[in-house]
């Protein structure tokens, strides 16, 4: 039973962070608050859950491991709310509405199983509108993935999404010895801190999102090249290159987060027709929204 209880956790992803000084350096990033609601993803046995209670004003432990709730209801006070289920099917707006009376900052963190962390930022993306700020412990090649700039072969078009709306900061790294059991690779601290407005406008995230999976197909390939085996027409193509000035061996990950949004909505252009509306690709970002 043990053994079968064991290798089940592996599957879940769960490595229980039980460092002291990794904790409170978490703590401190999150930067718990009388007015704030924080919704703690994978409370685990409560080693994070407690110290953000001490501060927040409000904590809501989401739990997916219904094994773990009996001990967690058992230690934590009464402004700790423990949701038994997934959240990746959970709903961040209801959370917020049924627990975050007179919250003023609402703010998502956990030490995520690394089985979930890309698919729960695109729901951060899509949900974005009900939190101000996300702290995460997750896979250091998650990490740098949703920090990384034009240039290094990290930048993908999660970074590209995640920067859009969030300021991302990688803080630091986890060695695997701070989690029981370790896992086999290095973790790191991600904070992404949502921006006043969009970095630049795009008009439908999802159409967005498959335009950037054609850039980025084939890594080895130019963006031009992607985006002709895409289907797109050549004419177009060449067009938008001779447009924004595009180097025609420019590889997906050299190409600025301005520059995608500016070749997505002229591709739309050529679509839709000249009534499409039209966006600026070489807007830069301004004052407090660096990419």
């Amino acid at each position: 039973m043990n053994k079968f209880r064991r290798k089940k956790r592996h599957v879940l992803g769960q490595h229980f962070l039980r460092s002291p000084g990794v904790l409170e350096k978490i703590v401190r990033v999150i930067d718990p608050g009388p007015d704030d609601l924080i919704i703690e993803i994978g409370a685990g046995r409560g080693a994070l859950t407690l110290p953000l209670a001490e501060k927040a004003g409000t904590v809501v432990a989401v739990e997916k491991d219904r094994r773990l709730i009996p001990a967690l209801e058992e230690k934590v006070p009464p402004n700790v709310k423990i949701v038994a289920g997934d959240v990746l099917v959970l709903n961040f707006r209801e959370l917020v509405e049924a627990y975050g009376t007179g919250t003023k900052n609402v703010k998502l963190a956990g030490n995520l199983p690394y089985s979930i962390s890309s698919p729960l930022l695109f729901k951060v993306i899509e949900e974005k509108e009900a939190v101000q700020k996300c702290v995460f412990l997750v896979q250091k090649e998650v990490a740098e993935r949703i920090s990384a700039g034009p240039g290094p072969k990290d930048y993908a078009p999660v970074s590209i999404l995640i920067q859009l709306y969030f300021s991302a900061h990688l803080h630091f790294s986890v060695h695997p010895g701070s989690f029981s059991p370790p896992p086999k690779v290095k973790s790191a601290l991600i904070s992404l801190d949502k921006r006043p407005s969009p970095l630049f406008p795009v008009f439908d995230e999802h159409r967005f999102l498959r335009f950037l999976q054609d850039c980025f197909r084939q890594r080895r390939k130019t963006l031009f090249n992607n985006l002709i085996a895409s289907g797109r027409p050549s004419a177009s193509v060449e067009r938008a290159w001779a447009k924004f000035g595009l180097d025609r061996n420019a590889r997906p990950e050299q190409v600025t987060i301005a520059k995608f949004t500016g070749l997505f909505d002229a591709f739309r252009q050529i679509k839709a027709g000249p009534r499409a509306r039209r966006s600026d690709p070489d807007k830069e970002p301004q004052p407090g929204q660096s990419a």
